[in-house]
């Protein structure tokens, strides 16, 4: 990376996409899409990126991804060199409710960027991609070798697509792309809606958290400072056309256990109340990340115990300058 280059960054005032550009500003030329929807409280977002907007090499945009002519204008106006296309709806649950939404900015708004990227000459792309693609498997851990043809929810048939489509403007138009399936992230700015900071403002509460299932579900989850060493690793990637990286932390974590972390991270006990399991939610997660050792050098550290002791700090003080946005 050097300071001329210029990353176009979709999704960047979001959880990883903030931490990206944390990682990247210094070293380059920062533009940021990102829609602020209401998907939650858009001031947090907001919040995520006011630092760096008096700053020089720093451009940010309003702008939903879906929305060919005006991507359009952001491109005619901006020399880009990559493309990091983090920008989604997000999330399996919401996507059972509003399919046609998430396919549209998922799905379409996958193709206009490549489309943009093609048609302005632009080499490097990365797409974020997810776990969720993997489908219900009852044993890990997953490389990425496995099929992954049945998805169990809009959310990641989008995610799947997105590959597919990766692979096929890579190998049309010869343009470096890779797919990082990220597992459940977590850690300072994490989304609300997403259990870890969910269930944290609710026990601090003081209120019930909604546990779905006997608590036996296990996922991989991934502390946001391995990811984002994960994604740089990836921008910087070139051997290859097209390849796909799981990256997580190789480990999987009951829930029971997750909110046993949760507890003594805060002090303070949860009060449960049980659910059944929902459609769309997979029995387990687990990253086999041989693949991104091997080929980008990753090397996860940071383990669920620490992890979450780092979110608890963040949550804490968060919590208490700004309790009027986490909802």
């Amino acid at each position: 990376m050097n300071n001329n280059k210029v990353y176009l960054i979709t999704g960047g005032a979001g959880f990883i996409g903030s931490h990206l550009i944390d990682s990247l500003f210094n070293k380059a030329n920062i533009i940021c899409v990102d829609d602020f929807n209401d998907f939650y409280n858009p001031q947090i977002k907001r919040d995520n990126i006011k630092k760096y907007l008096e700053k020089p090499n720093f451009k940010s945009y309003e702008a939903n991804i879906a929305d060919y002519e005006l991507m359009r204008k952001i491109f005619q106006d901006n020399k880009i060199d990559h493309i990091v296309h983090l920008a989604a709806r997000a999330g399996v649950r919401p996507s059972l409710e509003q399919p046609r939404l998430y396919a549209d900015t998922n799905i379409t708004g996958t193709v206009n960027l490549l489309e943009l990227a093609k048609l302005n000459n632009i080499d490097k792309f990365t797409f974020a991609s997810s776990s969720s693609v993997y489908g219900s498997r009852k044993n890990g851990p997953f490389n990425e070798e496995m099929k992954i043809d049945k998805p169990i929810s809009p959310y990641a048939a989008t995610k799947a697509s997105g590959e597919q489509i990766c692979y096929t403007y890579s190998h049309l138009y010869d343009m470096t792309i890779t797919c990082l399936r990220f597992f459940t992230v977590y850690g300072p700015r994490q989304r609300p809606d997403l259990a870890i900071h969910k269930f944290a403002k609710l026990i601090n509460e003081g209120k019930t958290i909604p546990v779905f299932g006997d608590g036996s579900t296990k996922r991989d989850y991934t502390y946001i400072d391995d990811i984002i060493q994960g994604v740089t690793a990836a921008i910087n990637y070139d051997k290859t056309k097209y390849e796909i990286f799981n990256l997580g932390e190789s480990r999987t974590v009951e829930l029971g256990y997750l909110i046993e972390q949760i507890e003594k991270a805060l002090g303070k006990k949860a009060v449960i109340e049980r659910h059944p399991l929902q459609p769309g939610d997979v029995p387990i997660t687990y990253a086999d990340v041989t693949k991104a050792r091997e080929l980008l050098n990753y090397k996860p550290v940071v383990q669920i115990e620490e992890g979450m002791e780092k979110f608890a700090c963040w949550f804490n003080a968060y919590y208490k300058d700004s309790p009027e946005i986490l909802v």
